[in-house]
């Protein structure tokens, strides 16, 4: 069943017990001046078993065909046909009340309910027709109620069909979400592992000469190919931020952190290999701590995610040339989350080996609040060029775009990226709790 037509069809339940109880009223008010008392009597009963049965009825989805539709109208009808034996005739040539009232109107909102404007508006003219045989003619006294429920089959019609194209619109909206976001996700493993390596292969390639060259050619050939078919179709406005030329300006409202000289360690070379390799060692997914913080523990399926320590989990980054500070004590995060703030942890600093020249330096802070973890990587090199992200992404470059942003943002956290050509580039990765 459609969610946004079930109101409209629990709606039409009410609005026939209403006018049910509305006809009930009049007769008690006026059967002694019928024609014929009994059969009015009569045929508020079939009307009552009627409500019942279409109620019941109409609750199921698969009988709202056109069997029910067709016995609800000639139901309908044959009751409203009834009145001009039942009461006094002239009284219905001035505009007296029918033996139903506003309960006729009841098969003309379930054509328009189920069939939109135009079969409301059919239904609407056929009871309409009804009511002429019934009053013997057509005037001004008796155009009322034609008419009424003509606006009422076209009005109603007019919103269910809108409220069924508005959930299709949905629904496919909602598909092409979840179509984007598994995309990106695919997108990010791929540039964390294949990416990389072809990339890697390109340069080693280049620089040996040879045969490697042409097989560096190869790869880069294969790596630009497979970044086209990954990347997404339009580039997203890069949220960077240049900080001011003079290292004695920073930011208003940015932190400023300075680590230990002990803390220090000299940038790596470590290969974009390597360090996927690491990645996947130090992936919470695969090890995780349950309660007692001993590591090793497996968690399956069925069971809720194992909480890890991401100080643990950060601090052997210190092995790829970054310095690492964190609290003293436990950052404790489910294991699914913290994987994929290591994964974006890693991919930030592969940026810093890739594009902050050899002699840079990279220091990660880790920070946590009551409800936030922020993990910052901040490195000292010649920072990004304004529009960089912007052309990164349109060439299917994704490490920011996926790797990074593209993580937090499915974690429901947010990424900041400040950058200045004098103090380098900082990323700031906040994750709620």
């Amino acid at each position: 069943m459609k969610a946004l037509e079930g109101p409209l069809w629990r709606a039409l339940l009410v609005f026939r017990i209403a006018a049910l109880g509305y006809a009930a009223v009049l007769m008690i008010g006026n059967f002694q001046h019928y024609h014929w008392p009994l059969g009015g009597w009569l045929i508020l009963s079939v009307m009552a078993a009627w409500t019942v049965v279409s109620s019941l009825a109409y609750a199921r989805p698969e009988r709202r065909g056109w069997p029910l539709l067709t016995a609800d109208l000639a139901v309908t009808a044959g009751c409203l046909l009834a009145t001009r034996w039942i009461v006094q005739p002239d009284g219905l040539g001035v505009g007296a009340p029918t033996l139903p009232m506003a309960w006729v109107a009841s098969p003309v909102v379930a054509w328009a309910i189920s069939g939109g404007r135009r079969r409301g508006a059919i239904a609407a003219l056929l009871m309409s027709g009804a009511d002429v045989v019934v009053r013997a003619g057509f005037s001004q006294a008796t155009v009322n109620g034609p008419v009424l429920m003509l606006l009422a089959g076209v009005g109603i019609g007019h919103i269910a069909r809108l409220a069924i194209d508005a959930e299709a619109r949905l629904q496919r909206a909602a598909e092409l979400e979840a179509a984007t976001r598994e995309r990106e996700r695919l997108a990010r493993g791929i540039h964390d592992s294949v990416l990389q390596v072809l990339a890697l292969l390109q340069r080693r390639g280049a620089e040996l000469g040879g045969e490697a060259a042409e097989l560096g050619r190869l790869a880069g050939e294969q790596e630009a190919t497979l970044r086209a078919l990954v990347s997404s179709s339009g580039p997203t406005p890069a949220t960077t931020r240049r900080r001011p030329s003079s290292p004695s300006a920073p930011a208003s409202g940015r932190r400023s952190f300075r680590l230990p000289a002990s803390l220090s360690r000299s940038p790596s070379t470590t290969s974009p290999a390597a360090r996927a390799a690491l990645a996947r060692d130090t992936d919470p997914r695969v090890t995780s701590t349950r309660g007692t913080g001993s590591r090793g523990v497996r968690a399956s399926a069925d069971q809720p995610p194992d909480l890890v320590d991401l100080r643990a989990v950060l601090d052997r980054y210190g092995a790829m040339g970054v310095s690492v500070a964190a609290p003293a004590t436990e950052v404790l995060l489910p294991a699914p989350v913290a994987a994929e703030v290591a994964s974006a942890v890693a991919a930030a600093v592969d940026n810093v080996h890739l594009h902050a020249g050899p002699g840079a330096k990279a220091w990660l802070l880790i920070e946590e609040l009551d409800d936030t973890v922020t993990i910052t990587i901040r490195d000292n090199g010649p920072g990004i060029p304004d529009g960089r992200l912007t052309e990164a992404e349109r060439a299917g470059r994704l490490g920011l775009a996926q790797s990074i942003r593209g993580r937090i943002r499915d974690l429901g956290g947010t990424t900041t990226i400040t950058s200045s050509p004098t103090t380098g580039t900082e990323i700031e990765l906040h994750i709620p709790r």
